[in-house]
């Protein structure tokens, strides 16, 4: 006979609320072995008993078939002397150091969407249907360990049918936490626009579907948040929802009932519709399809916008909806522009008044706010836009100890992070910190995450901008907080996301961000060296009047950079350009502020230089938006530049930049490489005047900005380079980027599962809170 051993297993990851235990528990009864699995706060632990070659074949089973949203992140094993176990058992949970991961809320699983579409199953239409397989997991918990006492369904108590499939380690509800049906779980109730409250359950679902269909508002609770849905066939409801909800053009996403109209409306690749499918189930942003017909989405879900974001149906309460609809509907932010989702049923009722025509409530409490997530495919890869349902918290694993460091983020598309050993928590996307709810959202997100993993930050980290909101809550809760500069937490975020030693070029363009030397910078080449980086290149700058109303009008952008150009010559030579853009008062005032300088802070932005185009296409001057003149410049490439070839770029095909090397021969010296876009911006000029289709114009300004990243790469030495900020959100220029640059025989790393934007500044804060000094 065989001599029996026990190993002990401490399994770190994405292991609790996904089935891991009776699978565990299965395993080892199928191969005869003893011993007992429990939850912890740090994972799963597991002693197990039995002869080395079945224990060998359960080790390599925990990998092979472990279940489908579980995640092994590591696994401790140690060999003991037999302990004299005869059975094998499921304990009780322990508490303890709180590392264990806790899942994303998940979608709606195949099996528990057949139970809610079977008309002889116990949960038919039942709305908050799940399964360890699938459901809520995020917007529940309270704490860790993650048991229900620990979530708000604590206040639910099963009925006997429910708590036996809860207790059977072999059923699909064991232990699958948010487990309810009709007899013991959370219910439906629908409040119409007088405040009134006539249907409950499905009468409830009733009601929604009909005052959806008559052109009504709905505000609908859904799994972190109220969702406002409307007819998104409807072009008067539409501009309804926009008027009330203050959204002037930014376009917004819809839900679509099936697959299948999501294939007529746009055209869906292979990753696209892996991701419109997948667990996470995000919005995707998609090409229509201009030659669909039947579609009927109207003009005003997303106006001069030739994608649409789409997502599917996730929750078992948006399939029945959907599934009586048939339709497509908008299903966004139950929020007014700029302020957090609601996630309370009397919060809904006061700050969506006004607002929504109708309620769909449930009283199944939400934890915390939880927005949906938008994504793109992007060089055959998918890229995170705003990272929230689907996949906060999931963390981003350090190839170092680190020590305990809460980074709280910018000041826009705001997400905070902490620390705990190896792993970089990052929080869901908070939004813009504009207005006091946002502001107590973001404190009450951040205090959240530290409590959720017991974290007691050594270190604080926060923008080297002194005026922004997460800055000034830093120096308030740590004075020794330290600075992190924008464009180099880019670049780092870029990095750890990539799994990377941070050796290399790092290229981070965007809008804005606060430079070591005062300027606004934007357009940045950093040279990055272990801990420490410098500024290899950086664009020419040119100044901004009116600093902030520059952001949200490019004329501005554009009225500075031809001043930069031609100094006091753009009086006379850019009367066109001022007529057509100003009237004369305003003129009169900009002369002044630029002349003197007063309030023309300077940038070297790619972001602004997308602006300024912008508005030297006759594009947009004005934006109602954040990015939204950048993402029309994009709009006008023609398509088959995404059909990239083999061969380098030829002349004329690209605006030139001229190129300057570091000199302390100047007056003022210069440490770093300067990229001068002045050739480029008057060719440019030259083909407007004479004509030339703007999306020539686009396409030789992209392939301009792409052989920059080239030529400064060259001149580096590096052969690593990191793409980063909010510029690379743009399809066309990462991608044609990244191909030019990988033709030269670089490598190139790029964004995928945290945003290029400013929601991705968090973590590579918190890479920099490991280093020694400010950066």
């Amino acid at each position: 006979m065989k001599p029996l051993i026990r190993l002990s297993l401490d399994i770190r990851g994405a292991v609790q609320g996904v089935g891991f235990r009776p699978f565990v528990y299965r395993l080892a009864s199928t191969l005869q072995l003893a011993g007992w699995v429990r939850n912890t706060s740090e994972g799963v632990f597991i002693e197990v008993e039995g002869t080395p070659d079945r224990l060998e074949h359960f080790r390599e089973s925990l990998y092979a078939e472990q279940p489908p949203r579980a995640y092994i992140q590591s696994l401790e094993v140690k060999t003991l002397d037999p302990a004299g176990y005869t059975d094998f058992r499921i304990l009780p949970s322990l508490p303890g150091q709180k590392t264990a991961l806790i899942l994303p809320d998940i979608a709606t699983c195949p099996q528990c969407l057949d139970e809610i579409r079977d008309a002889r199953n116990r949960r038919y239409r039942y709305p908050f249907t799940n399964c360890t397989h699938c459901g809520p997991r995020y917007s529940i918990i309270e704490a860790l360990p993650y048991d229900r006492i620990n979530t708000t369904m604590r206040r639910f108590e099963m009925c006997p049918r429910c708590r036996e499939e809860y207790e059977n380690p072999l059923d699909r509800r064991f232990h699958a936490q948010p487990n309810a049906c009709p007899e013991c779980g959370p219910q439906l109730e629908f409040v119409d626009a007088s405040g009134r409250r006539p249907a409950e359950r499905d009468d409830a679902l009733e009601a929604a579907v009909t005052a959806i269909q008559e052109g009504q508002i709905v505000a609908l609770k859904g799994l972190g948040g109220f969702q406002l849905l409307v007819d998104a066939r409807n072009n008067d409801a539409v501009e309804r929802l926009r008027t009330r909800k203050r959204r002037e053009e930014k376009p917004l996403a819809l839900m679509a009932p099936s697959l299948e109209l999501v294939e007529r409306i746009c055209h869906v690749s292979a990753p696209e519709r892996r991701l419109l499918t997948s667990p996470a189930a995000p919005i995707v942003l998609l090409e229509r399809n201009p030659s669909s017909t039947g579609s009927g989405v109207a003009t005003s879900v997303a106006p001069g916008n030739p994608t649409l974001g789409v997502m599917l149906p996730y929750t078992p309460l948006h399939h029945l909806l959907m599934d009586e609809l048939r339709f497509p509907v908008v299903a966004t932010s139950g929020n007014v522009s700029d302020e957090p989702i609601c996630t309370d049923n009397d919060e809904s009722l006061r700050r969506l008044n006004g607002i929504a025509d109708a309620f769909l409530l449930h009283d199944r409490p939400i934890a915390r706010h939880v927005d949906d997530s938008v994504t793109r495919v992007l060089a055959e890869r998918e890229m995170l836009l705003r990272r929230a349902r689907g996949y906060a918290p999931l963390p981003v694993r350090i190839g170092r100890s680190l020590p305990p460091v809460l980074a709280v983020g910018g000041h826009l598309k705001n997400t905070i992070a902490v620390t705990v050993e190896r792993n970089v928590f990052l929080s869901q996307h908070i939004g813009d910190l504009e207005t006091a709810a946002a502001r107590s959202a973001f404190e009450h997100v951040t205090a959240d995450l530290q409590t959720m993993y017991d974290v007691s930050p050594t270190v604080v980290v926060c923008d080297l901008h002194p005026g922004y909101v997460s800055t000034q809550y830093a120096r308030r809760i740590a004075p020794s907080a330290r600075s992190v500069q924008h464009h180099y937490a880019h670049v780092l975020s870029c990095i750890a996301e990539n799994e990377i030693e941070p050796k290399g070029l790092g290229i981070s363009w965007d809008g804005t961000g606060y430079g070591l030397d005062g300027t606004i910078w934007g357009g940045e080449f950093l040279r990055i060296d272990g801990e420490d980086f410098s500024r290899f290149a950086h664009f020419r700058t040119f100044p901004l009047p009116g600093s902030e109303k520059a952001v949200r009008e490019p004329r501005r952008s554009a009225l500075g950079l031809l001043y930069e150009l031609w100094g006091d010559g753009l009086w006379s030579r850019g009367q066109e350009f001022l007529k057509t853009r100003f009237v004369a008062s305003e003129v009169r005032v900009l002369r002044r502020m630029l002349e003197r300088g007063f309030q023309c802070p300077r940038t070297s932005s790619v972001g602004r230089l997308f602006d300024a185009v912008a508005s030297l296409l006759g594009l947009r001057q004005l934006c109602s938006f954040e990015g939204q003149a950048a993402m029309e410049v994009e709009f006008q490439m023609p398509s088959s530049d995404s059909d990239h070839s083999s061969g380098n770029p030829q002349p004329g095909s690209f605006y030139p930049f001229s190129y300057s090397p570091p000199t302390g021969k100047q007056p003022e010296p210069r440490n770093s490489w300067l990229v001068d876009w002045g050739p480029a911006i008057e060719d440019l000029l030259r083909d407007i005047t004479e004509g030339l289709p703007v999306a020539q114009i686009v396409s030789k300004f992209h392939r301009a900005l792409c052989e920059a990243m080239v030529r400064m790469a060259e001149e580096s030495g590096e052969r690593r380079v990191m793409l980063s900020g909010g510029c690379f959100q743009n399809r066309h220029l990462t991608e044609e980027g990244v191909r030019r640059l990988r033709q030269e025989g670089f490598q190139v790393y790029w964004h995928q599962r945290v945003p290029p934007n400013d929601g991705g500044l968090a973590l590579g804060q918190a890479l920099a809170g490991a280093f020694r000094k400010d950066r």
